[in-house]
């Protein structure tokens, strides 16, 4: 009798990035252009925002991008945070008058990072000096107010990662 191999996502997808959280209150095509000043890199918006499919729908993040063809790495810029706003339906109280709800909900990239506004995922491993190098370039930008690595083992939403 023959035997399959089940291979896990975690199992096809090694760490072969590294992954900066940015907390910041900057739209995301400023925060690509303080990023492309700051670091000399050339984020461009992708045409297709990246989307992924929750418990709310499916939600859309934009999405920068940049290939490095000199060092064989790519930059992407991906927003962690969206706001969705739903419009509900018109309750009818009487004959003549109607309301109409909307509310705001939250979608996540990450769910587990909630308080992450950006990350900023370079596809190739790299040294903690040049890490450490590009963490101080993006807290030395005015309007950002933390950076920091994430380690890839505390990521538990992996798959939303690939594109």
């Amino acid at each position: 009798m023959a035997s399959t191999l089940k291979l896990t996502m975690e199992e096809l997808y090694e760490d072969e990035y590294q992954l900066i959280a940015i907390h910041t209150s900057l739209e995301d095509y400023r925060l690509a252009y303080f990023l492309n000043q700051s670091l000399s890199i050339q984020l461009k918006k992708c045409e297709d925002d990246l989307q992924v499919k929750s418990k709310k729908g499916e939600s859309h993040f934009s999405r920068f991008e940049y290939e490095d063809d000199d060092l064989c790495n790519s930059w992407n810029l991906i927003e962690n945070k969206i706001n969705i706003t739903n419009t509900g339906s018109e309750i009818t109280t009487d004959l003549f008058s109607s309301n109409s709800s909307s509310f705001t909900t939250n979608d996540f990239l990450l769910p587990e990072f909630k308080n992450v506004d950006f990350l900023l995922k370079i596809e190739q491993e790299i040294d903690c000096d040049l890490l450490s190098s590009y963490i101080s370039k993006m807290n030395a930008i005015e309007k950002i107010t933390m950076v920091y690595a994430i380690d890839n083992q505390k990521i538990k939403t992996k798959n939303n990662l690939i594109f």
